[in-house]
């Protein structure tokens, strides 16, 4: 194999202007993002120096992504999703304009705050199922997973280096001018976005309201494929998130160190670049199944296996070896989930495939948190890392389809869709 298939397919940025720059507008985006959500935590925990304050903003930002998702989902199969791609993207950035005010004004209280997040978002779960279509759309088909591996490791870059700019400005000038220039990110989202064409549903579209969301989930139900893909990210996040374990661990095995625990989250985001940018391989076997069995599998074995370690670094080389196996396994669930799934019901799968990723991972960190304080950190990690390699191995026999190479035409999705 030559050097270059090795390293990420960049054919999409190659033979696709529109989608080159879509990518960029959302890359500069996704960095305003990051550095909002730190300067938000990062407010809140100076305005009222409680962690039950800190901990409603994650309410804040989970409760309207359920709630909003799968409705959106419906109107994204119904109607133009530029449209209302650029609708939500207008609308986080008049709420970060709002934000920015306040920043600047100073003395508002922590409710507003929390208020404009929820608000900011609703409009970010409504863009996110009319962004979930624009890949498969843009792009032939055999480059979908490629262009999907783009979008995921300039996201996974912006993960790296937002916060540490949020750092940067908030030192230097305070918080309004951080939620600034997340408004302004939000114009080069705009500008990439633009210039698309029309992107009407394919087929027949979506009845509104609830009937439009249960054709939805019957969908996923009904098409085994789909719906493996879901669970074993489910299986994944809720059985072996380790994240809430982190502090725990640190403190019974490496003395509490400030230094190692932040090591900790680390190793998993380098891990994932690392096997994203080298994911060249993969994009092209064009297997994802049995690539995101194998990845998920590989996952919960390294978090059990840090579970038992006693070294950091073979503790941050087990981290770093999940980090890549989660990154690959996501990979591949977007690229199952984007090309099997009729462009007619892509929007409400997207946000239903949104809402496993938002669920799965604070679902996770609860069930850690609950198994490590009965027992102890390494016992929750070696069972929840057990539990997952299970799952993911009883999904994977009981779903032969998944393992199988998709075939040019899917007819589960036509019987799917006819059933709906």
């Amino acid at each position: 194999m030559s050097l270059s298939r090795t390293f990420l397919d960049v054919r999409p940025l190659r033979t696709s202007p529109v989608f080159r720059r879509l990518l960029f507008g959302r890359t500069v985006s996704t960095l305003g993002s990051f550095m909002t959500m730190v300067t938000v935590m990062y407010q809140v925990w100076d305005m009222t120096h409680s962690a039950v304050w800190s901990g409603a903003v994650g309410v804040a930002q989970a409760v309207p992504m359920v709630a909003v998702s799968l409705f959106a989902g419906s109107w994204v199969d119904r109607a133009d999703r530029r449209r209302v791609y650029l609708t939500g993207t207008v609308g986080s950035a008049v709420c970060s304009l709002l934000l920015a005010v306040q920043g600047f004004a100073g003395h508002a209280p922590v409710a507003v705050v929390l208020l404009l997040v929820a608000v900011q978002t609703s409009f970010a779960a409504l863009g996110a199922p009319a962004a979930g279509v624009f890949v498969p759309r843009l792009l032939p088909k055999d480059q979908v997973a490629a262009g999907l591996a783009l979008q995921q490791v300039t996201g996974q870059a912006m993960m790296l280096v937002g916060p540490a700019v949020a750092g940067v400005v908030l030192g230097w000038w305070g918080i309004g001018v951080c939620y600034l220039l997340d408004t302004l990110s939000f114009t080069m989202s705009f500008y990439g976005a633009y210039g698309l064409p029309a992107l009407p549903p394919e087929g027949e579209k979506s009845r509104p309201g609830v009937h439009g969301v249960l054709d939805g989930l019957r969908f996923l139900i009904g098409h085994r494929v789909v719906r493996g893909a879901l669970l074993t990210d489910l299986a994944a996040t809720v059985l072996s998130m380790p994240a809430s374990m982190f502090p725990l661990v640190n403190d019974e095995r490496f003395g509490g160190d400030p230094r190692t625990l932040g090591l900790f989250l680390s190793a998993l985001a380098v891990g994932g670049v690392a096997a994203t940018v080298l994911s060249g391989p993969v994009t092209r076997l064009a297997r994802p199944g049995p690539v995101m069995l194998c990845a998920s599998a590989t996952w919960g074995a390294s978090l059990a296996v840090f579970g038992l370690t006693t070294s950091a670094w073979a503790g941050l080389a087990l981290l770093a070896l999940a980090g890549a196996a989660d990154a690959l396994a996501v990979l591949s669930r977007t690229t199952i989930v984007q090309t099997r799934t009729p462009d007619a019901l892509l929007g409400r799968v997207t946000a239903a495939e949104t809402m496993v990723g938002q669920a799965g991972p604070h679902l996770g960190n609860l069930r850690g948190g609950l198994v490590a304080g009965w027992s102890s950190g390494a016992t929750a990690l070696i069972t929840g890392g057990l539990l997952c390699v299970a799952a993911v191995g009883y999904v994977g026999a009981s779903t032969p389809e998944l393992r199988a190479r998709p075939a040019t035409t899917d007819p589960i999705d036509e019987g799917s869709l006819e059933g709906s």
